[in-house]
């Protein structure tokens, strides 16, 4: 069985073919199984029987004493002649590629003709353990498959799903299964398949984890609030006046006789600077709020100790201020305080305007949005709506641009105006929130021009250095007021508190290096939120297939008009032959609804 033995019939193994030797001359010419032809080198070729072999075709499986043989051999060496013979009992062409058949499976044996090794007990054993598991599987993914086509799985199926849940969440690009059933590989694809199969509830909102979104609040120690020196300003009533069923206060308003007071809750008592609560709601960067939860930033125990009026006193971070008679803001304080809560929705604190101190808050805040006004503020009173998952039902509420609403608001940037200047003058490193200028100057009215203001904003900033928020119309300012839901805001809190108490700040680039970590999560934050927001929009229009209501013209170009739906805060588009006057009202009915495309179609009717 020497390798430059050939001859004509005998029997080579060609790669991992048989071959049958024709000739030989400088090369060797061989016949391969289905008669064709080929002249190869002598390297190429490996001899298994001198021959002769008259056709490939006699190369039938035969039987033979395997595992006696095996067990015989006992881990020693030897040759395919040998093991043919062994085995079989002759060695013939066909013996010797059985004989090969079973060296190149390798489960008993493995090597060269030359050179043939028995494999031990041990390695068997491990292979046909692992053989057996193959064909076991093989077999359940083949009944998978049939079941997965008549969409008829049970839940061990479950397991062969999680590739496609994968692509659904974004977290791969390509699932076998799609494949098979020649479906593009996409995520809206893959959730529609997780749907039909019932593997998804039919609302399964993905868009959190397709955004890399917890959607388990932290679970970290929080320490025990510190004995620090604060000032007792409980005797001054303070409103938390917000939505209803607001769960983490953290700003009130009270007055002292022409002094507003904004209290916000004292988060930095209890979240010092990389601190494991720091960190964890860094890289959260904000809560994230979607109509069927809220995903805490900080656990929910700060909240519990320092959420405005959840205790007879809480603790604050509290900014005073006066309004000069042009409604610049003069003697601005800030100090750690104790204070006394009231909570009001903004449907209750409407009710009170008339009365004390609500009137005169009024009166101040009013003067101060006049004067952001003649500088050039912006104000866009585009429709929004609460999309919120109560119990099953899904509930759309207008947010109505209260009184109450307005003074609060204001109040807050009253606030973040005074913070941002008590750190200007005091050299303190905050997070500033600026923006730069746009062409437009006043603010627009009817919705299609508001539309169009919109689309024209330069986004804020949020940089180390002051600069003027042109969109506010405020020269210098920093967003204060929620340190319970934003970082920006928490880092606000820990360099004032610092200040205030003589600790060391934090240099520029510590706040720079902290802002830039949460900024990169921010904008999958508010994606989250908008996207789970219109998919819970979308259940609500395939629950109610008859939905009909007003649409108004924002924009046409190209035939198609942008069409904002106020009682829904949505956008669609739609074809029109002749152009469609800006702000038109259409009465607009539902045709359709894609929830994995995220899409919705509407058509008009007289």
């Amino acid at each position: 069985m020497q390798e430059n033995n050939f001859k004509p019939g005998g029997l080579a193994l060609y790669k991992i073919r048989p071959a049958r030797v024709l000739s030989v001359t400088d090369k060797i010419e061989i016949e391969l199984e289905g008669g064709n032809l080929k002249r190869v080198r002598l390297k190429d070729l490996s001899l298994l029987h001198p021959g002769p072999l008259a056709t490939l075709s006699e190369l039938k499986p035969c039987e033979g004493e395997v595992t006696e043989s095996w067990e015989l051999l006992a881990e020693s060496e030897t040759n395919l002649l040998e093991l043919a013979e062994l085995i079989y009992g002759e060695y013939t062409p066909l013996t010797a590629w059985a004989a090969w058949q079973l060296v190149a499976d390798g489960l008993y044996f493995e090597g060269e003709p030359a050179c043939i090794r028995t494999r031990s007990e041990e390695q068997v054993a491990t292979d046909r353990e692992q053989r057996e598991a193959k064909t076991i599987a093989e077999k359940e993914w083949t009944a998978f498959l049939a079941r997965l086509k008549s969409s008829k799985i049970i839940p061990q199926d479950h397991s062969h799903l999680l590739e496609v849940e994968r692509l659904a969440f974004k977290q791969s690009k390509s699932s076998r299964i799609l494949q098979i059933l020649d479906r593009q590989q996409t995520p809206e694809n893959a959730h529609r398949l997780l749907v039909s199969l019932g593997y998804w509830a039919p609302t399964f909102n993905p868009y959190p984890q397709r955004l890399n979104q917890s959607l388990a609040s932290p679970d970290i120690a929080v320490p025990a609030l510190p004995d620090d020196e604060r000032v007792d300003m409980s005797h001054l009533l303070a409103f938390a006046i917000d939505d209803e069923g607001n769960q983490d206060p953290d700003d009130a308003i009270s007055l002292e006789g022409d002094r507003i007071w904004v209290h916000v809750a004292d988060v930095a008592a209890l979240v010092s600077p990389d601190s494991p609560l720091d960190l964890e709601a860094r890289a959260r960067s904000a809560n994230l709020y979607l109509p069927e939860t809220t995903v805490q930033m900080l656990p929910w125990a700060v909240t519990e100790q320092l959420g405005l009026g959840l205790a007879e006193t809480s603790p604050a971070l509290s900014f005073g201020f006066r309004l000069a008679d042009d409604a610049e803001l003069i003697d601005i304080q800030v100090v750690r305080s104790w204070i006394r809560v009231k909570r009001l929705s903004y449907a209750e604190a409407d009710n009170l305007l008339h009365t004390a101190p609500f009137d005169q808050l009024q009166v101040l805040t009013q003067r101060y949005h006049a004067r952001r006004q003649a500088a050039d503020a912006l104000q866009l009173n585009l429709p929004e709506v609460r999309v919120q998952l109560l119990n099953e039902e899904i509930q759309i509420e207008p947010l109505n641009r209260k009184d109450s609403r307005d003074m609060v608001t204001d109040a807050m940037l009253m606030a973040g105006e005074a913070a941002a200047r008590f750190a200007q003058e005091r050299d303190i490193p905050i997070p500033f929130a600026t923006q730069a200028a746009s062409d437009i100057t006043e603010s627009p009215s009817g919705l299609a021009a508001m539309y169009a203001c919109r689309r024209s904003l330069k986004p804020s900033q949020t940089v180390c250095s002051p600069g003027r928020h042109a969109g506010l119309g405020l020269d210098v300012y920093c967003r204060a007021t929620s340190p319970l839901r934003r970082y920006a805001d928490l880092v606000v809190h820990q360099q004032l508190t610092a200040h205030l108490s003589g600790r060391e700040l934090l240099p520029i680039k510590a706040v720079t290096e902290r802002m830039a970590a949460a900024s990169a999560v921010t904008g999958s934050v508010r994606k989250a939120e908008r996207f789970s927001n219109l998919h819970w929009k979308l259940i609500y229009l395939k629950r109610n297939p008859k939905w009909q209501g007003e649409g108004v013209v924002v924009d046409f170009q190209n035939q198609r008009a942008t069409i904002i739906i106020p009682s829904l805060a949505m956008e669609t588009k739609l074809r029109f032959p002749e152009p469609v006057a800006l702000d038109a009202r259409l009465s607009l009915e539902l045709s359709g609804v894609d929830l994995p495309d995220l899409t919705a179609r509407f058509r008009v009717f007289e």
